[in-house]
C-alpha cells in the first residue's frame, strides 16, 4: 500500500480561482494500493454500467481522512474517505455510495463546474487538483499561505456542495442504478442513517458528507420511498462481499492499531483474508518472519493472485530482502502487466537491488509505469533516481520538476525546471516541457507571494 503522499494537483490553474492552499502530510492524502483499487473497481463496475458510464474511464480513489465523505469533482474520478469506507458494513452499502456519486456525473451536476475549470486553464495537464475538493470536503485546509489568488473559501465549498434538487435527482438515479445492477437499494438508506440528525448541528460539527450533500428529513423520507419502489431484484452478493471484505480488511490492517486488528481475529480463522491481516499487522510491527509466514498461507490459497503477490513483494522490499522482492514483483507484474503501481514497485525494487543491469532495467520499467500513471509522486521520485544513475541529469531534473509541481512546491519546481531546460537539447520535447513547468511554476509562485 502506498499512502501518506501529499495529494497531487489537477486542473492546475483552477487554483487561481478557488484559492487552493497546500496541505500538510497529516491533512488529506491519497492511498494508492493496487489490490484495494481493483476491488473497488469490481464493486463499482455494475452500478457504473447501470448509470451508462464507462467503468474503464472512472477511477475510484481513497482519501486518507477519518471523516465520512464521498464526492466527485470531475467526470473521471469518485473519491471516498477512508473514514466512510471503514464505517460501511457491506458491499451493497459502498455500491450505493458509488451509485449516488455516479448519478452526479451521469446527471450532469458537475458539467458546468468542469467547463469553468477547463475554460480558464491554460496549462491543463501538469497535474490533478484534488486540493480544492479536499479543502472543501474536510474543512481542514492547511493554515499556510495560499499558493494562488482566488475567491473566498465559500467558493471552494460551492464547488463541492450540491443543491437539494441535485441531491434528490442523484438519490433517485442512484437507487435506480443499484436496483438495475442487482444491488439492494435499501443499503443506501443504511448509509444515510449514519448521518441522521446531523442537519440540526452547526456546520463545524457536521460530518463532511452532510456539508457537501444536504441531508434533511424530507430527503430521507424520499430516499426510503425510492428504495421501496426500486427494490426486489437483488442478485447473489457473495463475490461482491468477498471483494469488499478484502479491501476493507486490508485498509484497516494498514491504518488501524495492528494489535487491535489482530485481536479481532479468532485463532481458528485461518482464511486468506484473516492471514492477510496478520501479515500486514506483523509487518507493521517489524516482524518479517511472521508476516512472510502469514503471506505464504495467503498465497497457498490464491497462488496466482497478482495483488497478494504484490503485498508479499512490498513486505520483502521493506524488510530489505531485495532479491526476493524482485522475484515477487516480477510474478505480480506477470499477473497484472498493466498495473502502474505494481510496475512502479518493481522498478523501485530493481533500483534497491542495485547493479548496472538492474538500474538500466529499472529505468525502462519506470518509464513504462509513468506512461500508465504520471500522477504518482513516488514513481516520479524513483524515475528521477533512475535517470540520474543512467547519467541523464537533464531528464532527472525534468522529472523532479514535475514531482514538485504535482506536490504544489512551485519554487522547487521552478529551480529544477530551469536546470532541466539548461541541460536538455534546445527545442527537444523535454526542454519544452521544462519551459512549460518553469513558466507555470514561476507564475503561481509569484501569485502566492503577492497574495501574502
Amino acid at each position: 500500500m502506498q499512502a501518506f503522499f501529499r495529494i497531487p494537483f489537477f486542473r492546475l490553474l483552477f487554483v487561481l480561482l478557488l484559492c487552493l492552499q497546500p496541505f500538510s502530510a497529516r491533512a488529506a492524502s491519497l492511498i494508492r494500493d493496487p489490490d484495494i483499487e481493483q476491488a473497488l473497481h469490481r464493486l463499482a463496475t455494475p452500478v457504473l454500467v447501470a448509470a451508462g458510464l464507462n467503468p474503464g474511464r472512472i477511477q475510484i480513489l481513497l482519501i486518507n481522512d477519518k471523516s465520512m465523505n464521498a464526492f466527485v469533482i470531475d467526470q473521471n474520478h469518485i473519491f471516498i474517505h477512508t473514514g466512510l469506507m471503514l464505517r460501511i458494513k457491506s458491499a451493497a452499502q459502498i455500491q450505493g455510495v458509488i451509485a449516488h456519486e455516479a448519478a452526479h456525473i451521469a446527471n450532469g451536476h458537475i458539467t458546468q463546474r468542469i467547463v469553468l475549470a477547463d475554460g480558464i486553464s491554460a496549462v491543463a495537464g501538469i497535474g490533478i487538483i484534488l486540493g480544492v475538493a479536499i479543502a472543501a470536503s474536510t474543512g481542514r485546509p492547511d493554515a499556510g499561505a495560499a499558493v494562488a489568488a482566488g475567491v473566498a473559501s465559500s467558493a471552494q465549498r460551492s464547488f463541492l456542495t450540491h443543491t437539494r434538487a441535485e441531491e434528490a435527482s442523484a438519490d433517485q438515479s442512484g437507487f435506480r442504478y443499484t436496483a438495475s445492477a442487482g444491488v439492494d437499494p435499501a443499503a443506501m438508506i443504511e448509509v444515510l442513517n449514519l448521518f441522521k440528525g446531523q442537519e440540526v448541528l452547526g456546520t463545524s460539527r457536521q460530518d463532511a458528507y452532510v456539508r457537501s450533500h444536504p441531508l434533511t428529513s424530507q430527503r430521507l423520507r424520499a430516499a426510503r420511498g425510492f428504495a421501496a419502489a426500486y427494490g426486489g431484484n437483488v442478485k447473489d452478493s457473495r463475490e461482491a462481499d468477498y471483494w469488499f471484505a478484502r479491501a476493507k480488511s486490508k485498509l484497516a490492517a494498514f491504518l488501524q492499531n495492528p494489535q487491535a486488528e489482530r485481536r479481532k481475529l479468532k485463532a481458528s480463522d485461518t482464511g486468506e483474508i484473516a492471514q492477510m491481516v496478520r501479515a500486514i499487522t506483523y509487518h507493521r510491527q517489524a516482524n518479517a518472519n511472521k508476516a512472510l509466514s502469514a503471506m505464504n498461507s495467503v498465497l497457498a490459497a490464491r497462488p496466482n493472485d497478482p495483488y497478494y503477490r504484490e503485498l508479499q513483494a512490498q513486505i520483502l522490499m521493506e524488510s530489505r530482502q531485495f532479491d526476493a522482492a524482485l522475484g515477487a514483483y516480477a510474478m505480480a507484474l506477470n499477473g497484472a502487466p498493466k498495473n502502474a503501481i505494481i510496475m512502479a514497485g518493481y522498478g523501485r525494487a530493481l533500483l534497491a537491488a542495485g547493479g548496472s543491469a538492474n538500474e538500466a532495467k529499472a529505468l525502462n520499467v519506470l518509464i513504462k509505469a509513468r506512461a500508465l500513471d504520471g500522477q504518482d509522486p513516488r514513481l516520479l521520485r524513483d524515475l528521477a533516481v533512475a535517470y540520474a544513475k543512467a547519467k541523464q541529469p537533464g531528464m532527472a531534473s525534468l522529472v523532479t520538476a514535475e514531482r514538485f509541481a504535482l506536490d504544489g512546491k512551485f519554487k522547487d519546481a521552478a529551480i529544477h525546471a530551469k536546470r532541466a531546460a539548461d541541460q536538455l537539447p534546445h527545442g527537444s520535447t523535454g526542454a519544452r516541457q521544462a519551459q512549460d513547468i518553469l513558466f507555470t511554476a514561476e507564475r503561481l509562485e509569484k501569485k502566492g507571494k503577492n497574495r501574502n
